[in-house]
């Protein structure tokens, strides 16, 4: 087997500059001045027995004016690392190559499926990229987790591109330990989570897919950083760039939309130590919002075409299914009618208005102008015949 394991790693300003108006927005960016968790992640690849794998770095930047920057400093961290495995490395310079290749083949309605900008278009460089060096199979992992399991990449393998159930596996996800030692995301209980009870979901399919029942099942979630896809599905199925966040799932609908299944392998973990995410509690609601109205509307938006499943709210129970209903923007309205009255008693009268918005954005904002079922099936057929073309590429 050719396997590739990919890691994306995503580096911003300079800490005393910090984000500026026009910049992506990720989770934890590391800023330039600082080392960040990607060469803990590489170093991690030591513990593994199996290490017959390509290893892909692909950087990218929050800012154009910090591009060669970030290059620099990414492979920098590489040049002094030595995991006992091949390293590719790709950014922003080898993607505008890739751009002006296809620009010479006159293939340049092909040019803006390749991005490095937003989680979607990065994750699908993790494919992408993998394609052209002849991946098999490509395993998806982040730059804020570290192997502990010797045989990962032996578990990874096992079950990809094998038959189950009289159907092949093509998609494998693992799951995350957390930095208690457990699988079960904590949060102490506030009011406002009665009615946005992700997390309370989230455990819920976790203890369901992960702590019950036999070792591989059909799963309705997806960690982005513990998945494993096979050739045969990533030739076809790109990430959605129509989508902000929330990109593993919603990976997950499509495929399942071409007849596809996720199994979790409640046996294939990676332990995950994020940094802390600056942000307020209105503002990880309003990103949420964003993801499932638009995904909500994709399932909306379907159509009976020949060789496609509909896929419904109820077979992703319970999360993300739980949010893709009717009833979102109800849910909306409660918990952030909850979370402004908590903020206003905490004195923070600013941060009680942005959750107000939130509603608003709910009704208005958040819903997509666009078809977003049709809008993927076209950005799915440009995937296809970028792939096609892979081969004739270069990094």
């Amino acid at each position: 087997m050719n396997t590739v394991v990919v890691i994306p790693t995503y580096w911003g300003r300079e800490s005393h500059v910090g984000w500026k108006e026009g910049d992506a927005i990720y989770d934890h960016p590391t800023p330039l001045d600082k080392e960040g968790t990607l060469a803990r992640a590489i170093d991690s690849i030591k513990i593994l027995n199996d290490k017959d794998f390509t290893l892909v770095v692909i950087a990218a930047a929050t800012a154009e004016d910090i591009e060669k920057k970030v290059e620099e400093k990414v492979s920098s961290i590489l040049k002094g690392m030595n995991p006992g495995v091949d390293v590719v490395f790709f950014s922003h310079s080898h993607l505008e190559r890739i751009k002006a290749e296809l620009k010479k083949k006159g293939k340049e309605d092909l040019v803006d499926v390749l991005s490095l900008r937003g989680y979607s278009n990065i994750r699908n460089l993790c494919l992408f990229v993998p394609h052209l060096l002849g991946a098999e199979e490509v395993v998806l992992i982040d730059d804020d987790e570290v192997f502990e399991d010797p045989d990962f990449i032996k578990k990874a393998r096992e079950f990809i591109g094998t038959e189950f159930k009289g159907e092949k596996i093509l998609a494998v996800a693992g799951y995350y330990i957390q930095p208690d030692g457990g699988y079960l995301l904590h949060k102490d209980f506030e009011p406002w989570m009665v009615y946005w009870n992700n997390l309370e979901k989230m455990n819920e399919a976790f203890e369901k897919f992960i702590g019950k029942g036999e070792r591989l099942k059909e799963t309705p979630f997806v960690f982005g950083g513990n998945a494993i896809i096979h050739r045969d599905l990533f030739v076809k199925i790109p990430f959605d760039s129509g989508i902000t966040r929330g990109e593993d799932i919603d990976y997950l609908i499509n495929a399942r939309m071409f007849g596809i299944k996720f199994y979790l392998d409640n046996q294939l973990f990676i332990r995950h130590l994020p940094p802390p995410k600056p942000y307020p509690t209105w503002l990880k609601m309003r990103v949420d919002i964003y993801r499932f109205m638009y995904e909500r509307e994709k399932l909306r938006t379907q159509e009976p075409i020949k060789g496609m499943k509909i896929v419904t709210a109820e077979e992703l129970d319970p999360y993300p299914g739980e949010f893709l209903r009717d009833d979102l923007e109800e849910k909306v309205y409660r918990a952030s009618e909850l979370l402004a009255i908590q903020y206003m008693a905490e004195g923070k009268p600013e941060d009680a208005l942005e959750s107000l918005k939130n509603i608003e954005i709910a009704k208005i904002q958040a819903r997509p102008l666009h078809n977003p079922f049709r809008s993927y099936l076209s950005f799915q057929q440009k995937w296809e015949s970028l792939m096609t073309l892979g081969s004739g590429l270069h990094i």
